[in-house]
């Protein structure tokens, strides 16, 4: 797998965890008072609704910043690329001339093929029409 979908994989893995992660704690956090004249706050809510609640809140936490880790290693594997902005523009405008002129041979063998599945089309529509009539072919 190429840098890029790993860096994807990565990022979509660091979602699941903040999502997995920070869901729970918001959820299932007890109520903080913010004054003495404020009345006690409601007990955190109970898991009766069948969503899970926090098991190993540190376990989540090391997760999620073992995932960050992974992707900061995966940044770092880049490839420094030289020559800064203006070489990185050659080197696109090369590679779109290379696609171009790959496409417009592929468009040729495509139409090549496209002629050939015709004439395979012709022979075959003769030889069913050939042995309908029953006729020896030619």
């Amino acid at each position: 797998m190429d840098i890029v979908s790993q860096l994807q994989d990565q990022v979509n893995k660091i979602a699941f965890l903040a999502c997995n992660t920070v869901g729970p704690l918001q959820r299932d956090a007890p109520s903080s008072r913010l004054s003495q004249h404020y009345p006690e706050p409601p007990p955190p809510p109970s898991s009766a609704d069948g969503l899970p609640s926090i098991s190993d809140p540190k376990a989540m936490a090391a997760a999620l910043v073992q995932a960050a880790k992974e992707f900061d290693a995966l940044i770092a594997a880049l490839p420094i690329t030289e020559g800064g902005e203006e070489a990185q523009l050659k080197v696109i405008a090369m590679l779109q001339a290379e696609n171009e002129e790959v496409g417009q041979e592929l468009q040729k063998e495509l139409e090549a093929a496209d002629a050939e599945l015709m004439h395979v089309r012709e022979l075959f529509h003769t030889a069913a029409d050939n042995c309908l009539r029953l006729n020896p072919p030619q």
